[in-house]
């Protein structure tokens, strides 16, 4: 009996290891890009250390700006150069424009069925159609301007309320910001502010894992890593499920409500009434959850970011104080549609985001085909990390690279050509909301600079650095002290 089960898995291991064989021999007979040594079986995986982007350019000062690397069965390339990602994201962005499958891709991502996940054709092109349409054109944002700004007062009425006069408060920044957020968004999707205990639920996840580079492990069970991302996908589906079920019930109570788009949920119910078979409960919820899962932690994050570098540069606050004064003055409230307005703010929105952008290697690509990319053989099925991280801190593009100098994007309004700044990517797959990022961030940034006084909470500079992980998140969370601006006394005893 041992016999019989033996001889077939042996004749199967043996054809497995022909095969790979030969397709090793393929690749090497093509001109592959530049790759460090590797191991036996698990590639270039034990190269890795955190943080990965720091990993990733220690690795392109040695071999160059685009290198080949093999984490257990998955080839994968690392480019560290604007031209050459540009060659990716414009020439070969349809061969680009697919997603790694992974176990967190099919479980949290509905079976690669969400528009960050989804293979690119005709399902992913509808999902981009309803965010462009319904959730991230100017129409909609204007639409949705007064529930961010509302929110946004909510915070500042009740830090102002919490200061009890005399000396300056402190307060935890990276919390507050996180909170705001989670309320912004759960009120432009639902119409209520965040009310979970917790903001782990969507909190940031890897996109690929140990066992998508060796999928034997799937098969063990290893370290439970499938089991918990299936106990993560249930958390989140009946949360959203319950907003989803929330809107259906208001919109059946009230009548009026049927043909109003007030929610985001209500504007894809509307979708659904109309063609049921396409946008089913699973598809919005998918929509709806990358909202949460993209557009949270990397907006408070680069929020938490711009204000730790103000504080360690009193004199860009201040020049960003002067602009919103010379704009709208003292006796009335920053609004979202003067962000346009401030060209400073947004100089230092950009600033923050060249030195710490929220995704230091964006979200991977997956090749869908063979290409040629500077010269050389790409297979494929080839994982693509760009390292923004490191492009945007690159000496020869970037003068002082490693400063703060908000000026250097003085007269850029119109965008920087090709891919030396691209913090939400480039080409198809290029992040959706960068628009409503930006809007959340100027008013946050805008309102908090217009509204109180700010310094650190010793003399010591804020501490810059990262904490280890998918994310480009503060080592230390950070704190700050606080007062209410005296020029602005009478406006904030009106909130």
């Amino acid at each position: 009996m041992n016999m019989e089960i033996g001889f077939p898995f042996c004749t199967i291991a043996f054809f497995l290891s022909i095969f790979f064989v030969l397709k090793l021999q393929n690749a090497r007979n093509k001109k592959l890009p530049p790759s460090p040594p590797s191991l036996p079986i698990i590639g270039h995986l034990h190269l890795l250390k955190s943080p990965i982007h720091k990993t990733f350019k220690s690795l392109s000062c040695k071999y160059g700006p685009i290198i080949f690397l093999r984490f257990g069965t998955c080839p994968v390339i690392v480019i560290s150069s604007p031209s050459i990602a540009e060659q990716c994201f414009t020439k070969n962005d349809i061969i680009f424009a697919n997603r790694p499958k992974s176990l967190v891709t099919k479980h949290l991502g509905y079976n690669q069925t969400t528009i960050g996940f989804s293979p690119h054709g005709d399902h992913w092109r509808n999902l981009r159609r309803i965010a462009s349409s319904q959730i991230f054109s100017t129409v909609s944002l204007n639409y949705s301007s007064a529930v961010r700004t509302e929110e946004v007062r909510y915070v500042i009425k009740k830090l102002v309320l919490d200061y009890k006069g005399g000396i300056a408060k402190k307060v935890n920044l990276n919390f507050l910001f996180e909170k705001l957020v989670y309320d912004v968004l759960t009120k432009m999707v639902a119409g209520k502010r965040w009310s979970e205990s917790t903001h782990e639920m969507f909190g940031p996840t890897m996109v690929m894992t140990i066992c998508d580079y060796f999928p034997v492990l799937q098969w063990i069970g290893f370290q439970g890593l499938e089991k918990n991302l299936v106990e993560i996908k249930k958390t989140r589906d009946k949360f959203l499920q319950t907003l989803i079920d929330e809107c259906r019930k208001s919109r059946a109570d009230d009548s009026s409500l049927v043909e109003q788009k007030k929610t985001i949920i209500d504007a894809l119910l509307c979708l659904q009434k109309a063609q049921p078979e396409c946008y089913t409960d699973d598809i919005i919820k998918g929509v709806i959850m990358v909202m949460f899962t993209a557009g949270t932690h990397t907006s408070a994050v680069t929020m938490e970011w711009a204000m730790s570098l103000l504080l360690n540069h009193p004199e860009v606050m201040k020049k960003a104080k002067l602009e919103i004064n010379n704009l709208v003055g003292e006796r009335r409230f920053l609004e979202e549609s003067d962000i346009l307005k401030l060209p400073y703010l947004r100089c230092i929105i950009n600033e923050t985001l060249r030195l710490f952008p929220a995704g230091p290697l964006l979200v991977p690509h997956f090749s869908s085909q063979d290409s040629i990319i500077e010269g050389y053989h790409i297979p494929k099925g080839t994982i693509l990390f760009v390292n923004v991280w490191e492009i945007q801190r690159d000496p020869k593009l970037w003068e002082e690279p490693n400063k703060f100098k908000p000026e250097r994007f003085e007269g850029m309004e119109g965008g920087i050509e090709g891919c030396k700044f691209i913090p939400f990517g480039m080409g198809r797959r290029a992040c959706p909301g960068s628009g409503l990022a930006m809007r959340l961030i100027g008013l946050v940034l805008g309102l908090f600079i217009q509204c109180f006084e700010w310094q650190r909470v010793g003399p010591e500079y804020v501490g810059l650095d990262e904490s280890c992980g998918l994310m480009l998140n503060k080592r230390d969370p950070l704190e700050a002290l606080y007062r209410p601006r005296e020029s602005m006394a009478v406006s904030l005893s009106q909130l």
